[in-house]
């Protein structure tokens, strides 16, 4: 009797199959383009970069890079994967065509930017209508987190330089609307600067902030529905100065760096003052508590201005700070949120954890270094980072339930893209047919189902 040698199975490999397509769940993507309307959105966006007798629309073939990123793809010659489908994608352009349109756009600067822009903010308001209740402003609110990335360049680009981190590269800023406990969250702004960008600068916080908030539905733009949160890079004079600027009113939630003054008054505070810290669940934080600093600490600072701290104690293992005291680690925030418990506000605060996700989710989704050398062209694929970005939010958000709503970009493309299926062609019809031994291909089929449910853009 012969036993197998090795624990894979071998098999035989030919070049001759038919009719199999690969990343064949990617066409949750494109049915999320469709029904979304971005694929129209974008035409018209870039029409006027088209040329006269052009054979590909700028519009589609932006578009086909950001799907071909949002399926891991981390620079422009990885739309070939889109290429070698042309059943689920159509026509695709060419490398060469591809890289002169992102020099075109990029040669046209902040004019191509608005225009994409412009498309996005368009969509990004339908999207949020087709998803009802899943929406991240369906309960009135809308949160948006800002947080700078070190992006490493690998070789010598146009403004890269060196980090505080003391690595070489770029520290964009950017923005995303926190879908909360339910979802996962989408970008709405990303401002490309050279690698030593200081990280509180107040200028780049407010020109962000400004770009977030135009991607934002009209009645979100301005008012305490809009909630923005940094870390204690926007703990600025002219940053919370310009959050509660009058006709502005956005709500705010900004870490703030722990001075000698706030320092020295945190000490005085009663041990009567100090609240229990809470959990996501209403539940105590075991070994955390919060206390509101009042005095002279808040002249100068906007009114209705709160400033809030907590002490913790640290994790096992971690290094104590100059600003901390007792064996407690310190932290604090400025709020203009009023009448509500500084527990609850404190809680609000520290989810603003959940941007550190969105930016993991980011790095995975093209932004684990910029593939181009001008700072122009770089801009551009910010952009397409974002509308890979926007695709793999929307996506779950209108089409998938329960915990799957919950996965990111790695996750998405390992269950439900990379699935494999048989194209076949009956009559005028193409069927896509799925394997059936796949785990997930009931998600699959359930999410095309609730995508086909939803009305056709106007």
């Amino acid at each position: 009797m012969k036993h197998p040698i090795g624990s894979y199975p071998r098999v035989r490999v030919q070049d001759d199959g038919r009719q199999v397509v690969s990343q064949a769940g990617s066409v949750l993507l494109v049915e999320t383009v469709r029904k979304s309307g971005l694929d129209q959105a974008i035409s018209a966006a870039l029409a006027p970069w088209r040329k006269p007798r052009a054979v590909h629309d700028p519009g589609k073939i932006l578009l086909d890079v950001a799907l071909a990123v949002a399926l891991g793809g981390d620079c422009l010659a990885d739309i070939a994967m889109l290429r070698c489908e042309p059943a689920l994608f159509g026509p695709v352009a060419s490398d060469p065509t591809v890289s002169r349109l992102i020099d075109t756009l990029a040669a046209s600067g902040e004019k191509a930017l608005q225009a994409i822009r412009s498309a996005r903010s368009e969509v990004r308001n339908r999207a949020w209508s087709l998803a009802g209740k899943n929406a991240p402003d369906s309960d009135g609110q809308v949160t948006v987190d800002l947080d700078g990335v070190l992006v490493i360049a690998h070789s010598d680009k146009e403004d890269a330089a060196a980090t505080w981190k003391k690595t070489y590269g770029h520290h964009p800023l950017m923005a995303f609307v926190d879908h909360g406990p339910g979802g996962t969250g989408e970008p709405v702004a990303a401002l490309l600067r050279p690698g030593n960008a200081g990280s509180n600068t107040a200028t780049d916080h407010i020109t962000t902030a400004q770009l977030a908030l135009s991607q934002l539905p009209k009645k979100y733009r301005r008012g305490r529905k809009t909630l923005i949160r940094t870390d204690s890079a926007g703990g600025t004079h002219d940053f919370v100065s310009w959050l509660a600027k009058r006709g502005r009113w956005l709500s705010y939630s900004v870490g703030m760096v722990i001075t000698d003054t706030i320092h020295q008054h945190m000490l005085k505070i009663p041990a009567s003052a100090w609240t229990p810290a809470i959990e996501t669940d209403g539940q105590v934080r075991d070994g955390a508590w919060v206390a509101e600093l009042t005095g002279n600490l808040l002249d100068g600072w906007p009114k209705g201005m709160r400033l809030i701290v907590r002490k913790e104690r640290p994790h096992p293992g971690a290094q104590l700070r100059i600003t901390d005291a007792d064996g407690m680690r310190i932290t604090c925030f400025a709020t203009n949120t009023p009448d509500r418990p500084i527990a609850e506000l404190e809680l609000r605060h520290r989810l603003r954890a959940r941007a550190e996700d969105r930016i993991r989710a980011a790095r995975a989704t093209g932004l684990r270094n910029l593939p181009l050398h001008h700072t122009a062209q770089n801009k551009i694929w910010l952009e397409i980072i974002q509308i890979a970005l926007d695709l793999l939010a929307w996506m779950p958000m209108l089409a998938l339930t329960g915990k799957a709503r919950l996965w990111e970009p790695r996750r998405l493309r390992f269950r439900l893209f990379s699935t494999a299926a048989q194209l076949v062609t009956t009559g005028r019809r193409r069927i896509l047919r799925l394997t059936q031994h796949w785990p997930w291909t009931g998600e699959i089929t359930g999410a095309l189902e609730r995508l086909a449910l939803l009305p056709n853009p106007g």
